[in-house]
C-alpha cells in the first residue's frame, strides 16, 4: 500500500468556503444578506461596549490582544510565541490566556506542558510548550485573566491569543495578523471570511503584522518571516528536544507523507518542499484530533507540524517514522520597536531588604 492510499477525513466544506471567499461570485452574493444581518448584530454590540451598557473589564497589567479579522489560520499562534519571546528579551514575564478552541469545555483552567489537547485545546498547549509561559484557557478571557494572574502574580503583561471580538476583555495593544489573503473577497461571513470589516486605517493602539512576504492589504504593517528551523522525531519532541536542521536535511530527496490539520495546509506543504521533501500531501480538517493516525501503518516517513504533535500520545507504537516540524516566525525588528513602544513601562522590581526582610 502506497502513502498516499489512505481514508482522508473529509475538508470538502472549508475548502469549498475558501473558493467562495476568494471572489465574488454568485454564491458569496447569494449570502450577502445574511452577511448584513451579521454585520448589524456586530455593530449593535459594539456600540453597547462603547456606550457602557455592556461592561469592558480593565486589568491591573497591559494586555496585548493577537488576533485576525478573517476566520481561519493567519499565523497569530506563531506572532504570540514571537511576541512572547521578544517580552522576555526585554526583561517582562508574560502570560497568555486563550479560549482554546475545540476543547471539550468551557471553564477556565491552567495549561502545562503535559496537558491533554483535547482538554485544553491544541493550540493552547504548543503555546506552554514553545514559549515556557503561564497559560490559561477558558470562553470567558477576563475569568481566565485573574485566573492567571492570582497564579502567578509575577506576570506583568498579557498576551490574548485571539479575542479581537471578546470585547469585554480590557486591552492596550491590538496586533491584526494577516496572511498572504489578505481581507480575502472583502466581505463578512458568511459571504466572505472576514469576521468584521476592514478599517480604512488603523487606531494608535493597533499594529498590522503580515505573515507574508508582502503587505496583503492596504493597511500600514509590518513584515514577518516564517521559517522552518528543523525536525525532531515525535518521542524526542516530546521530551523537549529542539529541531534539528541535520535531521531535516537527511529527508532531503525522500518521500515522505506530510500530514496536516491546519486551516491551511498548502504553505506547510510547501516550505517542506522547498527545503528538497518529496512531498505525498495529507491535508486534514484544522483542529484534527488524530485519535486513530490517518495514514497506512505501512508508512515510512511522516512529517507533521506542532499543533498535529500536541495530539499524539507518543508512547504509541507506530509502524511509521514521525517527525514534527517546527516553524519559527520573526516580526521585523521595526514591528518589536513599536510594540514595546503602545506597553507601558514594566513595574521596577522589588530590592531585597537591607535587613533581610522579603519584598512587600
Amino acid at each position: 500500500m502506497g502513502p498516499a492510499a489512505t481514508a482522508r477525513p473529509r475538508r470538502g466544506a472549508s475548502d469549498s468556503l475558501q473558493r467562495i471567499w476568494a471572489g465574488r461570485g454568485a454564491a458569496s452574493t447569494a449570502l450577502l444578506p445574511l452577511s448584513w444581518a451579521y454585520e448589524a448584530v456586530i455593530d449593535v454590540r459594539r456600540r453597547l461596549f462603547r456606550e457602557g451598557a455592556l461592561a469592558t473589564h480593565p486589568l491591573p497589567v497591559p494586555v496585548i490582544v493577537v488576533g485576525n479579522l478573517l476566520v481561519g489560520g493567519a499565523g497569530k499562534t506563531p506572532a504570540v510565541i514571537a511576541i512572547c519571546a521578544l517580552l522576555r528579551r526585554e526583561g517582562r514575564t508574560p502570560g497568555i490566556v486563550s479560549r482554546g478552541y475545540g476543547r471539550e469545555e468551557s471553564a477556565v483552567r491552567a495549561v502545562g506542558s503535559e496537558s491533554d489537547a483535547r482538554e485544553v485545546g491544541d493550540e493552547p498547549l504548543l503555546l506552554a510548550r514553545r514559549t515556557g509561559a503561564p497559560v490559561f484557557v477558558g470562553s470567558d478571557r477576563v475569568a481566565a485573566c485573574h485566573a492567571l494572574l492570582q497564579a502567578h502574580p509575577g506576570v506583568d503583561v498579557i498576551v490574548s491569543d485571539d479575542g479581537l471580538q471578546h470585547l469585554a476583555l480590557g486591552r492596550d495593544v491590538e496586533i491584526l495578523v494577516f496572511d498572504d489573503r489578505g481581507a480575502g473577497n472583502g466581505r463578512l461571513l458568511p459571504a466572505g471570511p472576514l469576521r468584521e470589516r476592514l478599517p480604512s486605517q488603523t487606531r494608535p493602539d493597533q499594529l498590522v503584522l503580515y505573515n507574508a512576504s508582502a503587505a496583503s492589504t492596504p493597511l500600514a504593517g509590518f513584515l514577518g518571516h516564517r521559517a522552518l528551523s528543523g525536525v525532531a522525531a515525535l518521542d524526542a519532541w516530546w521530551r523537549g528536544a529542539p529541531p534539528s536542521p541535520t535531521a531535516l536535511e537527511a529527508l532531503r530527496g525522500k518521500t515522505v507523507v506530510a500530514a496536516a490539520g491546519l486551516a491551511r495546509p498548502a504553505p506547510f506543504f510547501a516550505m517542506l518542499r522547498e527545503h528538497g521533501l518529496e512531498v505525498v500531501e495529507l491535508p486534514l480538517p484544522d483542529h484534527h484530533d488524530f485519535r486513530a493516525l490517518p495514514w497506512p501503518v505501512t508508512t515510512g516517513d511522516v512529517v507533521i507540524s506542532e499543533k498535529d504533535a500536541v495530539k499524539i500520545d507518543p508512547t504509541q507504537r507506530f509502524g511509521s517514522r514521525i517527525w514534527v516540524a517546527t516553524l519559527d516566525f520573526s516580526p521585523e525588528p521595526a514591528f518589536e520597536q513599536a510594540l514595546l513602544a503602545l506597553l507601558p513601562p514594566a513595574p521596577p522590581a522589588s530590592l531585597p531588604d537591607p535587613h533581610g526582610n522579603p519584598p512587600a
